[in-house]
């Protein structure tokens, strides 16, 4: 479950848009990796803003390519023991990223529009910090930095003058993280992972 916002400058500069957005959700993940774990607490932070420029290259049809800078915030509470009895702490992620995309808009008639949204989402960097102390507690809370990662999100919205709603989809995949120091002798990195979120949204457009 989640909200989200956004709010769209009047158009400069011949087409010109700008748009700010941001998000909050809350669910519980599957966790897979040392084991599985279900109903792992996890909740989501972003925000965003782009520039963009509407064309209609023909009758009924629309496209908007944008442009941005986006930041991710992610609280992961994995306390608790895994199938194979591995222990879990809490983490956060912090993902920075430019966000690069097009909507087309198809004039379906009787005011109805089908607007698909396709974005590649190109990392920037990422601060991965661990509460190892949960699992184990001679060790430290560590600070890893992701340097390699990518992500992607498509929408499939259906609009109709005030109220937009549509299935979406967000997916990212990063790489192993750089290697710290973790105490009692040893060093972690955050290893390469996956996340994909599913949903589908109700808008009310003023």
């Amino acid at each position: 479950m989640g909200v989200v916002g956004a709010y769209t400058f009047p158009p400069r500069w011949n087409r010109v848009f700008f748009r700010v957005d941001g998000r909050g959700s809350y669910g519980a993940l599957k966790y897979q990796g040392s084991g599985t774990m279900n109903s792992v607490p996890d909740l989501i932070v972003e925000t965003r803003g782009v520039a963009g420029v509407d064309f209609r290259p023909g009758s009924g049809v629309s496209l908007s390519p944008y442009l941005g800078l986006g930041y991710r915030h992610l609280y992961n509470d994995a306390r608790g023991y895994t199938s194979t009895n591995a222990a879990g702490y809490r983490r956060y992620s912090n993902y920075l990223y430019a966000p690069l995309g097009v909507t087309i808009r198809f004039d379906l008639g009787n005011r109805w529009v089908l607007a698909p949204t396709g974005e590649w989402d190109i990392f920037l960097i990422g601060k991965q910090r661990s509460r190892l102390g949960d699992a184990n507690v001679g060790l430290n809370d560590v600070t890893n930095t992701q340097n390699k990662g990518s992500g992607y999100r498509v929408y499939a919205m259906v609009e109709r003058d005030h109220l937009a709603f549509g299935p979406w989809m967000h997916y990212w995949n990063i790489k192993d993280s750089d290697v710290q120091s973790i105490g009692l002798g040893q060093a972690g990195l955050e290893p390469a992972n996956w996340t994909r979120e599913l949903g589908i949204e109700f808008r009310y457009r003023f």
